[in-house]
Order: C-alpha cells, then sequence, then structure tokens
C-alpha cells in the first residue's frame, strides 16, 4: 500500500469519497456533519491523501491548514474491503508527518459521539490524541467531539 498526495476530483476517487460524505450526514442531524466534499478538499489549504493497494483505492484523508501553528485532519475514510488492515493508521501517519514537517504545533481533529464514529476514535486515541475544546469555528455540541494532538 502506498499513500501519496492526490487530487480529489480524481474519478476513481469519487464513489469512496460520496459515500464518506453521505454516510457523515446520515449520522448527525443536519448542520452537525462537516465532511467536505470534491470541492471542499480542493481548498488550496488543504492537502488531500489517498492509499492505494496497485490500482484500487484503500482509504484517503486530508490536512487541512488552520493557522501557521496548527492543522486539522479532514474526511479520513477507509474502503469497507481494507478496514481492519492498517489503512487508517497509514493514512493518518502520513498526515501526522506531514502536519510536522510543516512546523506545526498542534493537530486538531473534529469527529461524531456516536457508535459509528468508535472505530476512528480508537485509531486517533492510539495516535496520541487527547479531548479538547471546539477549536476553529466548530460550535460544541451533542453530536460532535473534539480532539487534539500536540506535535
Amino acid at each position: 500500500m502506498e499513500v501519496r498526495e492526490d487530487d480529489p476530483a480524481n474519478t476513481a476517487l469519487a464513489g469512496l469519497l460520496a459515500e464518506h460524505v453521505a454516510e457523515q450526514h446520515g449520522n448527525v442531524p443536519p448542520g452537525f456533519a462537516f465532511a467536505l466534499d470534491a470541492r471542499g478538499l480542493s481548498d488550496p489549504a488543504v492537502t488531500f491523501y489517498a492509499a492505494w493497494d496497485g490500482a484500487r483505492v484503500a482509504g484517503i484523508g486530508a490536512l487541512k491548514e488552520l493557522d501557521a501553528d496548527s492543522g486539522e485532519v479532514k474526511s479520513m475514510r477507509a474502503d469497507a474491503a481494507y478496514r481492519g488492515q492498517g489503512v487508517g493508521h497509514a493514512i493518518l501517519s502520513a498526515i501526522v508527518a506531514a502536519a510536522r514537517a510543516r512546523g506545526y504545533r498542534r493537530l486538531y481533529l473534529e469527529t461524531g459521539t456516536t457508535p459509528a464514529y468508535d472505530a476512528a476514535l480508537a485509531l486517533y486515541r492510539r495516535a496520541g490524541f487527547v479531548a479538547c475544546d471546539a477549536f476553529a469555528d466548530y460550535r460544541p455540541s451533542p453530536h460532535n467531539q473534539f480532539l487534539a494532538l500536540a506535535l
């Protein structure tokens, strides 16, 4: 498996990205899903990554610059056929490495609170993320939680 920077408009990624956005919007009430679609992931402040198993996409994730000292993990998703095989860990490791290379001091993320997010939370906690207050433009609610990793 190879994790590399990619283009969120890449048609080979469209299905996985659409599945991710739809699931995120289906897991929380309207107004509380913050998954980025291809357009949002094409923002110049966002670096998009894809994990490839040969010609097959295994997962996606992104790093959004918040300011000169911090970034945010966005749109992490492993294809169902690759779950439990380290895809999330590989993508998250690439994002953390990129954040460190940029000189960020902190990496944040926002995620949901339902059991649908348990596997992702376990991944983030194993990587050292801990609970934190809301950041950037997010507002706390019963539908989201915030984590941070000191770099």
